[in-house]
């Protein structure tokens, strides 16, 4: 897997086009409060309130490069933050026009803090996988925000756990509706396989082990086991692999951080869950520019 600090390297550059969207969600017409501040220069201090992995730094940065500020980070994406006692420590510095810092502000945090809690959520999954050492991979799913799935997507990476697939032109994937409006696994199947060719994984949820079989012999390249319990998927995986070692078996269903240990054995490849990214809490950070009688770059140390 690239390193954390490579993983902004995946991402579209510029972001000018959602941070253009993000910022005109907030500000449709006019920006009063950035009217009474005005156009001075001045400086802000990110301080982080709660332990946890840092996640977001690429979005945070665009946003106040849109808007013409400078962010200096005492952080790295991916680091753990550790108050050590404190109740707040510095991570980093943003200067610009103070109507322009408080214009990325709410934005800025709402995705540092988004993304932090998700990467913070999966790292402890990834932690629980290495400590049983298993060795198949922690996977999320597509339950992300409309409009805020490149954030979810990447802050998985940054925990350490795979995305799953992006989207639906990434990987064919029949569920059981799909199914059932086609009426049946194997020619659900053959009619995938003939519209994405030969390039694409195909890949089938099945209920039973029946079912895993069916989507196998008609060319699935990975079967989900929806909803086994721990017992039964890891016989059912065994079966498989025993037959078909080239495919993929994932499992899913009811994995949350408590259950995830239960569900790893060595026949299942990826074990996906919207745990780590659907109902997960935020890590608190604030921004606060300096007051006006620690305007000064001394005075701005005092802050921390």
């Amino acid at each position: 897997m690239a390193s954390v600090s490579d993983l902004a390297a995946c991402l579209l550059p510029p972001l000018d086009d959602v941070v253009q969207a993000w910022l005109k969600e907030d500000i449709p017409s006019f920006d009063y409060g950035g009217a009474i501040v005005g156009n001075k220069k001045q400086a802000a201090v990110l301080y982080a309130k709660q332990n946890g992995v840092v996640a977001g730094v690429p979005f945070f940065d665009a946003i106040f490069k849109h808007l013409g500020c400078a962010v200096t980070w005492n952080v790295s994406e991916g680091d753990l933050i550790d108050l050590r006692g404190s109740t707040r420590v510095k991570v980093a510095t943003v200067e610009g026009q103070a109507r322009h810092i408080l214009m990325g502000e709410r934005i800025a945090l709402n995705i540092l803090a988004r993304a932090s809690g998700i990467a913070t959520k999966t790292k402890k999954l990834v932690e629980i996988k290495e400590k049983n050492q298993w060795e198949g991979r922690i996977a999320g799913t597509r339950k992300t925000t409309p409009g805020f799935r490149i954030v979810e997507k990447h802050a998985m990476l940054v925990g350490g756990a795979d995305m799953h697939r992006m989207d639906l032109s990434s990987m064919v994937m029949l569920k059981d509706n799909h199914i059932w409006s086609h009426g049946s696994i194997t020619e659900a199947v053959k009619q995938a396989r003939k519209l994405c060719g030969f390039s694409m994984k195909i890949e089938v949820e099945c209920g039973s082990l029946r079912d895993a079989e069916e989507a196998i012999s008609a060319g699935a390249d990975v079967v989900m086991l929806d909803n086994f319990n721990p017992k039964d998927l890891a016989d059912a995986a065994k079966t498989l692999k025993a037959k078909h070692k080239h495919v993929l078996i994932e499992g899913s269903g009811g994995i949350t951080e408590a259950t995830v240990a239960r569900y790893m054995c060595k026949d299942v490849d990826i074990l996906s869950t919207s745990c780590i990214h659907q109902g997960t809490s935020h890590i608190d950070f604030s921004l606060k520019i300096a007051k006006p009688a620690d305007t000064s770059p001394m005075n701005l140390e005092e802050l921390e």
